[in-house]
């Protein structure tokens, strides 16, 4: 893909995100992760090498420039994005003229959200100490994080699947 290409998704992917953290109203900002981890996980298939990474940091960069208070928003957007692209390396989740394994991505997506769903999640509560800590919250975090990445996952590949991969392929 040419460096434009890669440019203009991680900018307009990054950009969304950016809006999904900052303009929306908590806690509804929270329910929105499932829309910054499908633009996570096509940005991982359609650039390739460090896509949702790039996607993160353009999104950490800009919550960061309109949070200046809040550090930590870039670094978690940011780790988000290179989650996803450890996971969907580990997994082997490659795009390709025939779509991507559903049930793989679905996986990835799953463990990625959960890992910087309780990390977000401690540095706030523990780290922090913004949030008081919960055993339900806890538990929350636990089952809505994976539930979070799996639709999420579902839903790219879906997308990915019957609408993307020609673009991808063309491109």
């Amino acid at each position: 893909m040419q460096k434009a290409k890669r440019l203009f998704i991680a900018a307009l992917f990054g950009s969304i995100i950016f809006i999904t953290r900052v303009f929306v109203p908590a806690p509804i900002d929270k329910l929105l992760i499932v829309v910054d981890a499908v633009l996570l996980a096509l940005a991982a298939l359609f650039i390739k090498k460090a896509g949702a990474t790039q996607v993160g940091a353009v999104g950490g960069v800009l919550a960061g420039l309109w949070r200046p208070s809040v550090p930590f928003a870039f670094i978690l957007v940011f780790l988000y994005g290179v989650f996803v692209d450890v996971f969907l390396f580990l997994f082997k989740i490659n795009a390709t003229k025939d779509g991507v394994n559903r049930n793989r991505l679905m996986l990835a997506m799953a463990l990625s959200t959960l890992v910087i769903a309780f990390l977000s999640y401690y540095v706030t509560a523990l780290g922090l100490d913004i949030v008081q800590a919960n055993p339900m919250l806890d538990m929350l975090v636990a089952f809505m994080g994976p539930v979070s990445g799996a639709v999420a996952g579902y839903a790219a590949a879906y997308l990915w699947n019957k609408y993307l991969k020609n673009i991808s392929l063309a491109a």
